[in-house]
């Protein structure tokens, strides 16, 4: 059975977001507790990651978007950042020294000429990377629909008596 409409947005996202389409607000949604500072990359990262950890982790932080049980699905990010870019610069390795066909294609063991499999996990790695981003809010498509703005107090009934 497959998914039907959009995928929920969670509350914190859409009060950033200034909810929009005014949809009553889930007041019963779990909130996970928030670390007092920016966790720590998990030991297990590789290098790439653990460098897009770093760069990440404080901003998303900053915005409420990271709590103790979202370090998973960022660690999980950010693997899928350094499959990515281990990708691209071994193709750029291979492309130079290639340059007929820009290691688009490869030869088989059998003397046939393929697709470079590169390709595909760089594509798969991108795409990975881009559906856990969407999940923090910090793709441009997700970030265009964010507006962060000061909580306000709510209206008092003695509010504007004293002038």
């Amino acid at each position: 059975m497959g998914h039907r409409g959009p995928r929920p947005t969670p509350t914190h996202l859409k009060l950033l977001r200034g909810n929009p389409a005014h949809r009553p607000l889930n007041k019963d949604e779990p909130e996970p507790s928030s670390p007092a500072e920016p966790p720590p990359a998990p030991e297990f990262l590789s290098d790439y990651a653990r460098a897009e950890w770093d760069r990440i982790a404080v901003e998303l932080f900053r915005l409420k978007l990271l709590t103790v049980v979202d370090i998973a699905p960022l660690a999980a990010y950010c693997e899928s950042f350094a499959a990515w870019r281990t990708a691209v610069e071994k193709l750029k390795e291979m492309a130079a020294r290639d340059p007929d066909t820009v290691a688009l294609t490869v030869k088989t063991r059998h003397d046939s000429v393929m697709q470079n499999p590169l390709f595909l996990t760089m594509r798969q790695a991108a795409s990975d990377m881009v559906r856990y981003a969407s999940e923090f809010g910090f793709t441009p498509a997700a970030r265009s629909r964010i507006n962060i703005v000061e909580a306000q107090p709510a209206p008092g009934k003695f509010d504007g008596l004293i002038g």
